[in-house]
């Protein structure tokens, strides 16, 4: 009878003097970070449950002396409307940009034509395009577009914008991804038994996407929720998603404070839970070749 005896783990050195005060200060540094950015989340919590009477700026550090849930609902009041509207507009952007994006991709990477490099540079460079430089032809364009289709105009308008400024990062993260998780050796094996373009799409390598799906979904999602900037110049205060409501909260004359901060809170929310909810699966498919 043969005894086998597993081999015991490698003993972890005991750290030097050096290491353990690198690592002390590289703690505290981390705990100094994450102080600056909790601070003015805490503000915002606590100024969120005071009632209007109760807050001042002397104050704004001390913790409600009662708890008073007002602010809360006049901002669920007041920016209710925009939430769904925003709603619609992150999801149409990011799924529509996700698809195109897939589409792109996939001819970018595995079924390449003449003069796909340049076309593919000509791509990237919508990457680099601020906001701000498209600012007038865009609004000129969409003004066109809605005389010509009164019904495309606010979120429709918008969900257009989003759709074609995402679709050159979507582009970019499916072709990387295509490139290096789907073998060349099955698209042939495929392209011998006769299968054409969208069939190998449909059934090969759309089945395998998920990794870049979530990358590109979450990241479309936030830019289209977060967007101020377009909302401003293509949509009004009725028909504008909630970035553009929450403004009209901070710009009034005698503002709320307490609703003001339960309504950034609120606005937080969606994307928060985004994070939360597939921040694992966003980080696995960077891992998995979605961006190099």
């Amino acid at each position: 009878m043969t005894t086998v005896i597993a081999a015991a783990p490698p003993r972890r050195r005991a750290a030097t003097p050096s290491q353990l005060t690198w690592r002390s200060i590289r703690m505290a540094l981390l705990i100094l970070f994450a102080v600056g950015v909790l601070m003015p989340i805490y503000v915002v919590l606590v100024t969120s449950f005071k009632s209007p009477a109760d807050f001042s700026v002397v104050d704004a550090w001390n913790l409600p002396a009662r708890l008073s849930f007002s602010g809360w609902q006049a901002a669920w009041e007041a920016l209710a409307p925009a939430l769904a509207r925003s709603l619609v507009l992150g999801v149409s952007a990011a799924v529509i940009s996700s698809i195109l994006g897939s589409m792109n991709g996939f001819v970018f990477a595995k079924w390449r034509f003449p003069g796909a490099n340049v076309v593919f540079t000509l791509f990237l460079f919508g990457m680099f395009i601020p906001y701000q430089a498209v600012m007038i032809p865009l609004q000129q364009l969409m003004i066109g577009l809605n005389d010509t289709v009164p019904a495309l105009y606010g979120i429709p308008t918008l969900i257009i914008a989003h759709v074609i400024y995402g679709i050159p990062i979507c582009t970019l993260i499916f072709r990387n991804y295509y490139a290096t998780a789907v073998p060349d050796e099955i698209l042939e094996a495929a392209r011998v038994d006769g299968a054409g373009m969208w069939r190998i799409y449909s059934s090969i390598v759309l089945p395998v996407s998920a990794p870049a799906f979530v990358v590109t979904l979450i990241w479309q999602f936030t830019s289209a929720w977060n967007d101020f900037l377009f909302a401003l110049f293509l949509t009004d205060r009725n028909s504008g998603p909630v970035t553009y409501a929450l403004q009209e909260l901070a710009s009034a004359q005698n503002p709320d404070y307490s609703r003001m901060m339960a309504g950034v809170l609120i606005a937080s929310l969606p994307t928060l839970l985004v994070y939360i909810l597939l921040g694992r699966y966003f980080v696995s498919g960077l891992m998995s070749g979605s961006v190099k």
